[in-house]
């Protein structure tokens, strides 16, 4: 009952307030988002320690010599169990690789890497180490990042196109990349097409549990041990193999060599922790005067009687800063183009915002009911601000882009997307940029490894996709949760949402979809542009 109380009193409040703007229409809904905005449930896995020192132990018995350097020993009596003497042989063993992977030790899995330890100590022990390439104990790949974090660790790995042996006869462009992440957090997502998969016959032995599939741009490979879910992935064309794109089946050999390489590299146990439940999300109590929404899943031009014809996902997935300044509006670059449902809506940069995570674009997306969709949302910045120098026009240099989080960059030179990814005690998380400069990320060093704080400027709007003025000014955001399928793209269009609300201090109110003739409260639009010609544009 103090719920339907509370909802008439701002429904109250409303009403006298668009009173005095002369609007005519319906009168609006009240959906509080405290009752309908939930954080995500989160498992926890638990690493079986015995088994990883197990391995080790049979990895380190190849050269006796090496494994005489650790104590191999069953944990020592009056220690607590978390505490890392009782275990031993892992401390060495972050010691003799922290060198080569900065902080290892900080990871609560086992550190599964294309790492031959053994080989590598056995070298240190002889003196010849530094006389060969890091390399030569990696199985050809290089160390292109190496980060860890209360939630697990994740690496990526790239192989030189010069690297032919037992590889597909093609010379590619571009080294091949290959990531891997070993989470003890796995997100509790709807997931149709999770799970899935077959085996690989040339991997069966040391991998039994083996999936291999094929989701969302990467074939994975993905496989549980110590009971903690590992995932390698490479991305690829689940098609014909073209110039510059890998295909996935010329992308298995490269994946099944990483796999055979894997060695447990370190990691060291922590106190367990129970799951992470969902909860209500937080939000301002003041009611914006402006701040308007249509429901997640309510899609341009795809609007139907029955409701939102997208997934209506309610989930803020993690509490960020908000990517630009405000005024900013979520709108598709693509909605100019007459197929959003209302005139107002086609009118970019303004309020009502219009989810477009899963509108009908070519990217696989599982989420999404048809299985493709847009995996993020396009957002403008409000008008173009004035030239400092009192010259005519605007100046795009000066709206900014920001750092949600505090977290880790993952990108490689020329990219023309940034990855920021978050590895805490209760998140582990990925959030994507698009169409920023390459040049300019590339000379202000966002590249992989650099860190970020919230808030921190990291680049600046602009319309850059595989070419300059390629698209519409905008940000393309998205943002992906590691769960036993791997890393998969969520709708991060309620987070935007609550991200936006605590940075204009005020709690917005969703438009229902059946309201299509309601009043539409709007502010000054900012500098609008034409539309894309390419419609799959992110």
């Amino acid at each position: 009952m103090r719920g339907k109380v509370s909802c008439r009193r701002r429904i109250t409040h409303l009403l006298a307030w668009l009173s005095g703007l002369a609007v005519i229409g319906a009168t609006p809904t009240c959906a509080l988002a405290d009752e309908l905005f939930r954080t995500p449930g989160i498992a926890v896995s638990h690493t079986d320690w015995r088994a990883a020192l197990d391995q080790l132990r049979s990895e380190l018995n190849t050269v006796p010599s090496v494994a005489a350097e650790f104590v191999l020993s069953a944990r020592r009596h009056g220690v607590a169990p978390f505490d890392p003497r009782t275990r031993p042989a892992l401390l060495e063993l972050n010691g003799a690789t922290s060198p080569i992977f900065t902080g290892i030790g900080r990871s609560p899995v086992p550190v599964l890497l294309p790492f031959d330890t053994t080989a590598y100590l056995a070298a240190r022990r002889s003196g010849t180490a530094e006389i060969v390439p890091l390399s030569r104990y990696q199985a050809d790949f290089r160390t292109e990042l190496f980060d860890t974090g209360p939630a697990g660790y994740d690496a990526v790995f790239s192989l030189p196109p010069e690297v032919g042996a037992g590889l597909p006869p093609r010379v590619f462009a571009k080294a091949i990349e290959v990531q891997i992440t070993g989470s003890r957090l796995v997100y509790d997502i709807p997931d149709p097409q999770g799970g899935k998969g077959e085996p690989v016959k040339a991997l069966a032995a040391q991998y039994p549990e083996l999936r291999r599939f094929i989701r969302e741009g990467y074939v994975r490979y993905a496989f549980t041990r110590f009971g903690i879910a590992y995932v390698v992935s490479i991305q690829c064309l689940d098609s014909v193999p073209r110039a510059r794109r890998l295909a996935c089946r010329e992308a298995y050999p490269v994946a099944e060599r990483f796999l055979k390489a894997l060695h447990v590299v370190g990691g060291q146990p922590i106190l367990p922790r129970p799951d992470i439940a969902p909860t209500a999300a937080e939000h301002p109590a003041n009611l914006s005067a402006e701040f308007t929404y249509r429901p997640a899943g309510d899609l341009p031009g795809q609007r139907s009687p029955a409701g939102p014809s997208g997934p209506a996902d309610r989930i803020v997935y993690s509490q960020i800063h908000f990517p630009l300044e405000a005024p900013a509006y979520v709108h598709s670059q693509s909605s100019g183009k007459g197929r959003s449902g209302d005139a107002a809506d086609q009118r970019r940069g303004q309020y009502p915002w219009r989810d477009n995570f899963c509108e009908a674009r070519s990217f696989n997306v599982g989420q999404c009911a048809s299985g493709f969709g847009h995996q993020g949302e396009d957002i403008r910045p409000g008008a173009c601000p004035a030239r400092r120098d009192g010259a005519d026009g605007c100046d795009p240099k000066r709206q900014r882009v920001l750092a949600v989080r505090d977290g880790v960059v993952i990108r490689s030179p020329k990219d023309q997307a940034a990855t920021l990814q978050v590895n805490s005690g209760t998140e582990h998380i990925r959030f994507r940029y698009m169409h920023m400069q390459p040049t300019a990320m590339d000379a202000d060093g966002l590249l992989n490894g650099r860190v970020l704080r919230e808030g921190q400027q990291i680049g600046v709007v602009s319309n850059y996709l595989d070419h300059p003025n390629g698209t519409t000014r905008h940000l393309h955001f998205d943002m992906q949760v590691f769960t036993r399928d791997g890393w998969i793209w969520v709708n991060p269009y309620v987070t935007l949402i609550s991200a936006y609300e605590r940075l204009i201090g005020g709690r917005g109110r969703e438009i229902g979809p059946q309201m299509a003739s309601s009043p539409v409260i709007t502010v000054a639009p900012a500098a609008a542009e034409q539309a894309a010609s390419d419609a799959g544009a992110h």
